[in-house]
């Protein structure tokens, strides 16, 4: 599948990928600064941003989305950063293609599988008649009513638009996100490892990362270290932009 993708700057290749119901969108801030350094790319992930939407939805597939990519690109090896079901991507690629990864940053997610986290917000999504709202208030005040985490509401709005008939529809795959959701909330089972260097940075508000799945991360990743940024929750790259991006420089420079 042919992905939407940016790029900011030159040098050694960074790819970043979003997590679930977001876009490259998301990521373009924290791209352009590490663009100082790096030829940034960030991608919309299959069913996601401006890239195709399909029935078929797993990490096999989005890690083989990636291979593709950096065929397109040319690109033979690089660092591949990740944050919730794009880090999973990341470690699956990883694991599937380790010869194309110098090194490897997960943002607050292990190869674990998660309890249901989603399914009240595919729930409040769903609910919203897209034939029949008229404004962007309409929608967010729907969302508001059954999601009462306003951060979360601001994220999803922000995969809002209208099309060329000027009608709303969801940037991301709402039905191909609940059809393959538990495929999503779990992590496939691998034989092999990573032995490249492999960074986890947690938030400190967040509990993706904990004491519970620290052995699966090392049983798969066995050159890896974590690290915590202060004052963040999942979404640690937002909450707290300038540590994340110190975390992420240290960490390749380090292991250079």
């Amino acid at each position: 599948m042919k992905l939407n993708y940016k790029k900011f700057g030159n040098g050694k290749p960074l790819i970043i990928l979003h997590g679930l119901m977001g876009a490259l969108d998301n990521w373009q801030s924290i791209a352009k600064v590490l663009a100082e350094n790096f030829a940034v790319y960030v991608i919309d992930q299959r069913n996601h941003g401006k890239s195709a939407h399909s029935n078929d939805f797993d990490y096999h597939l989005m890690a083989n989305d990636l291979n593709d990519f950096l065929k397109e690109q040319a690109i033979e090896t690089c660092i591949i950063l990740g944050h919730s079901m794009g880090g999973k991507v990341t470690m699956n690629f990883a694991l599937q293609y380790p010869e194309k990864v110098e090194k490897l940053i997960v943002a607050d997610i292990a190869p674990a599988q998660y309890e249901d986290q989603h399914s009240k917000i595919i729930q409040a999504i769903k609910s919203v008649d897209l034939n029949i709202v008229q404004t962007r208030d309409e929608v967010q005040a729907q969302l508001s009513n059954k999601i009462h985490d306003i951060s979360t509401v601001q994220f999803l709005m922000k995969g809002l638009y209208r099309d060329d008939s000027n009608k709303f529809q969801w940037r991301f795959n709402i039905q191909a996100i609940e059809s393959n959701y538990d495929k999503i909330s779990d992590f496939p089972e691998h034989q092999n490892q990573f032995h490249k260097p492999a960074l986890f940075i947690k938030g400190s508000k967040s509990n993706y990362i904990n004491s519970i799945n620290y052995s699966s991360i090392a049983a798969l990743f066995p050159n890896n270290e974590i690290t915590e940024i202060c004052n963040s929750g999942h979404w640690v790259h937002a909450d707290n932009p300038n540590e994340f991006i110190k975390a992420v420089k240290d960490f390749i420079e380090l292991k250079d």
